[in-house]
């Protein structure tokens, strides 16, 4: 079943189209991948789906639910949930409270119970008193995923989660990402690990200059001419 649904979305930044007609969609159960050189309008997507930045043209629904008029607020109401490539968790509070309080922003009534199950699960159990903003990268990133699924998103937006991640913390995440697709959450990973994006991805789509250049299962982008030469050749 189709979870998001982004239709001919144009942005214009002054005199420069940020993004030209770019459409994506992505499948509850699964990981969509969404690459592409620095500058190519990855997170301005993003933003458009989030409800940051409106666009010129074009449509985003989620669950079918048109919510391109939506403030980001109401869209998260509508099962909408983002990390960010900038680490952006309450550095003051503890890894708990950080999670706990996005439960309870959620509506949980069980919310300690969900933060209590959610660490357990991104094995944070032992740094949930320690204060965030005192955490290494890696487990930092895992904090900000824990606190986007204390939410209980039906589409999570992953951005560039495995930076500043060593391999070990990236291959373990690439579990919890698999994991959480699994459980019917649509998942839309934008990641400058070519691997990872590889490893996890069902579909990814790659973006150029705000165009859509490619879109197809990993083998199929892995192979395309003209995915090679404006991305992943440069990166080889």
């Amino acid at each position: 079943m189709t979870t998001l649904d982004v239709r001919q979305v144009c942005v214009r930044f002054g005199g420069r189209m940020a993004l030209q007609e770019v459409s994506l969609t992505a499948e509850a159960g699964s990981v969509t991948g969404l690459i592409g050189p620095n500058g190519a309008g990855k997170t301005t997507l993003f933003n458009v789906i989030c409800g940051l930045q409106r666009p010129a043209r074009g449509a985003v629904a989620i669950g079918g639910r048109d919510v391109t008029g939506l403030a980001p607020f109401k869209r998260a109401r509508a099962g909408l949930a983002r990390t960010f490539q900038r680490l952006e968790l309450f550095g003051l509070l503890t890894v708990a409270e950080n999670v706990r309080l996005a439960a309870h922003v959620g509506g949980d009534r069980t919310a300690d119970a969900t933060a209590e199950r959610l660490l357990e699960r991104l094995h944070l159990t032992e740094v949930a008193a320690t204060r965030a903003d005192r955490l290494p990268t890696g487990q930092a990133r895992l904090v900000e995923l824990a606190r986007a699924l204390a939410t209980r998103p039906k589409v999570l937006l992953l951005d560039e989660p495995a930076s500043g991640q060593d391999e070990h913390e990236t291959a373990a995440f690439s579990r919890v990402v698999r994991e959480v697709a699994a459980d019917g959450v649509a998942v839309v990973l934008v990641e400058h690990d070519i691997q990872l994006v590889m490893d996890v991805c069902a579909q990814i789509h790659v973006l150029d200059l705000g165009k859509v250049l490619a879109s197809g299962p990993p083998d199929v982008v892995r192979n395309d001419p003209a995915v090679l030469a404006a991305y992943l050749g440069q990166a080889s």
